[in-house]
């Protein structure tokens, strides 16, 4: 959407509320957060972008309780977000192409999706904490800049992990 017409915003020195785009205007796309210092010239900060995945996958926790409902075979559809720090660059404007993000995370999808987790190594108890840390153990050495993972097991629960 960065760059089409509706999707970009513009504001001005004296007036800092982002407006929507004008002809000829300089546009900067939404998730790029620009301040102005005091020399007039465009500095970056710091954030986050993320990616969100769906995978479906089977499990049953083993050391629940006796009679716990989490001890019997069942499925959940994960949605997994992967989040991304760092500065967006000077020339692209953004902190990463996503698409290196979901080339980074194929892999592990492969691994996950339609698949039963106790049998994967490392998920024998696969407790969305556990995932959450088996998915950041598996990313980080191919997406550096990789600073927190959700995963949504229900549409209610979930686990967050910063590494």
């Amino acid at each position: 959407m960065c760059g089409q017409p509706g999707a970009a915003l513009r504001r001005n020195a004296t007036n800092p509320v982002l407006r929507g785009p004008r002809q000829g205007a300089e546009t900067l796309c939404r998730r790029d957060r620009v301040s102005r210092a005091g020399t007039g010239a465009l500095t970056m900060a710091r954030m986050d972008i993320f990616k969100v995945f769906t995978l479906e996958a089977a499990h049953r926790l083993p050391n629940v309780p006796p009679g716990h409902k989490c001890a019997r075979l069942h499925g959940h559809s994960f949605r997994v977000e992967l989040h991304v720090s760092g500065e967006p660059g000077a020339e692209t404007g953004w902190i990463m192409d996503f698409g290196d993000i979901k080339a980074a995370f194929q892999p592990i999808y492969d691994r996950l999706d339609h698949h039963y987790l106790n049998d994967i190594e490392g998920l024998e108890n696969p407790t969305s904490e556990r995932l959450a840390i088996w998915i950041w153990d598996q990313l980080k050495p191919a997406l550096p800049q990789l600073s927190e993972i959700v995963v949504h097991e229900t549409c209610t629960s979930g686990c967050r992990y910063r590494g």
